[in-house]
């Protein structure tokens, strides 16, 4: 696909501008000559925007990239077991995983469904390959009735990348609770922020003199997370995933090895992946 000129997306702000942030993330490191995430899209997606990324002042590190891997190796496995799936991408932004796993899975069969407002549904449309395994809809994905138009035949897998931390808790655990009730059988996966983050960070992370990450008032300990299974009905477990090695000792060694550690484990992030029953 050959891009003409540049889409401006300069009209993108709140949430849904971290989508920009995130995908110049991703770009950024696939560029790189030790790349660890294989991403030819996001860049060339984003050297198809018209936007000014400095803004977001130097986050481009590896975080982004490691979630990445994190989500696309979960998204795998359940192919695996499910090939002919639906993978529901809620809130997905301008993320690329359709194209990354369409090129590492084998006998690709998946579908795809993505969930996300309109500003975002609308450049998707315009920097992105059509695909006929690909179905979008415009809307809030806290619009539960997104759920009616999924096909569940064939398995359900649910991500949500960077999208529940900037719900409100009630937000975010009535739609942890609707998915579990509405696709037995199904997985999902999701991020979350240290839950120090709302704590010290109440109107946002700032990233540079003119950008700052928006408020992320939703966070869970993995303490907090592990109790899911007891607490909201149809979720039957709750696994707690590593993080994945990096580049660099840093990135390799000591980050992982950190997320290991029992003494933080209820203090920083954390990567979820639930089952439905």
């Amino acid at each position: 696909m050959d891009f003409e000129g540049k889409i401006d997306a300069r009209a993108l702000a709140g949430v849904s501008e971290t989508a920009l942030l995130t995908l110049n993330g991703r770009a950024y490191q696939a560029r790189h000559r030790q790349a660890i995430l294989d991403d030819p899209m996001a860049i060339r997606v984003v050297d198809a925007i018209d936007f000014d990324f400095a803004k977001f002042g130097r986050r481009r590190g590896q975080e982004m990239a490691l979630r990445s891997l994190a989500f696309d190796g979960a998204t795998t496995r359940y192919l695996a077991q499910h090939p002919e799936a639906t993978v529901v991408a809620l809130a997905e932004g301008l993320q690329t995983s359709f194209w990354r796993l369409d090129a590492t899975v084998p006998d690709p069969r998946f579908r795809w469904f993505t969930v996300d407002l309109e500003p975002i549904i609308e450049l998707r449309r315009r920097l992105l390959p059509e695909s006929p395994r690909i179905t979008t809809l415009a809307q809030s994905v806290l619009d539960h009735s997104w759920m009616d138009a999924v096909d569940d035949t064939e398995g359900v897998f649910i991500t949500a990348e960077g999208l529940l931390m900037y719900l409100q808790p009630a937000e975010a655990m009535g739609l942890i609770s609707a998915c579990a009730q509405r696709f037995p059988g199904a997985q999902m996966i999701f991020d979350l922020p240290p839950v120090l983050v709302k704590k010290f960070a109440p109107k946002g992370v700032r990233s540079s003199a003119r950008y700052r990450v928006p408020p992320m008032p939703f966070s869970l300990s993995a303490a907090q997370l592990a109790d899911l299974v007891h607490t909201v009905p149809g979720v039957t477990a709750v696994h707690d995933l590593p993080m994945p090695r990096g580049r660099g000792v840093f990135f390799e060694k000591v980050f992982p090895a950190f997320w290991r550690w029992k003494p933080v484990r209820n203090y920083r992030g954390a990567y979820t992946l639930l089952e439905f029953g």
